[in-house]
């Protein structure tokens, strides 16, 4: 049985999507659909596939079991909606929502209509967090103290220019909710629950309606202190990407331009230079690899009839710790976690 899956929105994340699915043989990809004409054609017929210009057209194919929206962040959950009624199960590209009230209402839907909802936070998949992760989980990095979640990276006027919602408020968001989200996610995710939130943002270079560049600190309910800064102003371009964990027993940092790699290793029974020149000697991943276990896990989740493994309520994280980082900046005051629902 192969799962069957439809893409909406045929950008330049789509093609991650359709590699993943076409390259499974757990998934099969039967249509796409963009409301530009060329950008729907030109995909499809790359994939050999059918398009659509309608979502309405796609969502009514009896031939699609899921459906992967990987549209501008402001029309996830309008469209996401639509899909839940159609009977679709869901994967939405991160974040699932510009704020959390939608992500709710989005993750309600689904729940009352018995369909399965998956959010692409991918970078859960990296070999090296799932090394970290590992280790985390089975406590061999004994009382976890603290951590941080660093974004450097640069996107400039030109980047904005290219699409009129980027930077935009209503349908695009910030560098949280676009660049750094994913290693919040991280942070969280190693961390564990956040309890309190104090942050910053501004918007310091770019002619934007978001933030630009934002500090904050994190208390977890299992008393760790984490740390965020994210920036997209860095001169003259990207510069670095790191999560670093650290506990009474183990240290772990990951990074890169692009994190992906272990960067420093220290655990007890554990030679770190062993460590790392094995992970240099794995072999190179598809570049879909990540989004590819995304999706398979949605495609057993819907074989074995069990919620996916980064499920709405997963999703919604670190959506919450980058809603109570705005609420911070504006009020200049401390956001306890739970005061948002």
């Amino acid at each position: 049985m192969k799962v069957r899956f439809g893409i909406i929105g045929c950008g330049h994340i789509a093609p991650k999507h359709a590699d993943a699915i076409m390259n499974s043989p757990l998934m099969e990809l039967k249509a796409v659909c963009d409301i530009n004409p060329s950008a729907a054609r030109d995909f499809g017929e790359k994939y050999g596939v059918k398009w659509y210009t309608d979502v309405k057209d796609l969502l009514d194919s009896p031939d699609i079991d899921v459906v992967n929206i990987c549209t501008p962040s402001g029309l996830r959950v309008e469209i996401g909606l639509q899909a839940v009624e159609a009977g679709k199960h869901l994967v939405v590209e991160k974040p699932m929502a510009l704020a959390l009230k939608e992500a709710d209402i989005l993750i309600r839907a689904c729940r009352d209509r018995e369909v399965k909802l998956s959010v692409m936070h991918q970078n859960r998949y990296i070999p090296a967090v799932r090394k970290m992760m590992k280790a985390l989980r089975s406590g061999r990095f004994g009382k976890l103290t603290h951590g941080s979640a660093v974004v450097r990276w640069n996107r400039n006027d030109e980047y904005y220019a290219k699409a009129p919602w980027r930077g935009t408020k209503s349908m695009d968001g910030g560098c949280m909710l676009n660049q750094a989200i994913h290693n919040i996610d991280l942070l969280q995710f190693a961390l564990g629950d956040a309890q309190v939130v104090f942050g910053f943002t501004a918007t310091q270079l770019r002619k934007i309606e978001t933030e630009d560049n934002v500090v904050a600190v994190i208390k977890f309910a299992n008393g760790s202190l984490g740390t965020i800064e994210a920036s997209t102003t860095i001169y003259p371009g990207n510069l670095e990407e790191n999560l670093s964990v650290f506990g009474s027993e183990g240290t772990a940092v990951l990074g890169g331009v692009a994190m992906g790699k272990l960067r420093a290793w220290r655990l007890a029974g554990d030679d770190e230079a062993a460590v790392l020149a094995e992970q240099d000697n794995e072999p190179e991943q598809p570049r879909y690899a990540c989004h590819q276990a995304v999706l398979e896990d949605m495609a057993m989740a819907i074989i074995d009839n069990r919620k996916p493994a980064i499920d709405g309520l997963e999703g919604r994280k670190a959506l919450a710790i980058i809603e109570a980082i705005y609420r911070s900046n504006d009020t200049g005051m401390p956001v306890y976690l739970g005061e948002e629902k």
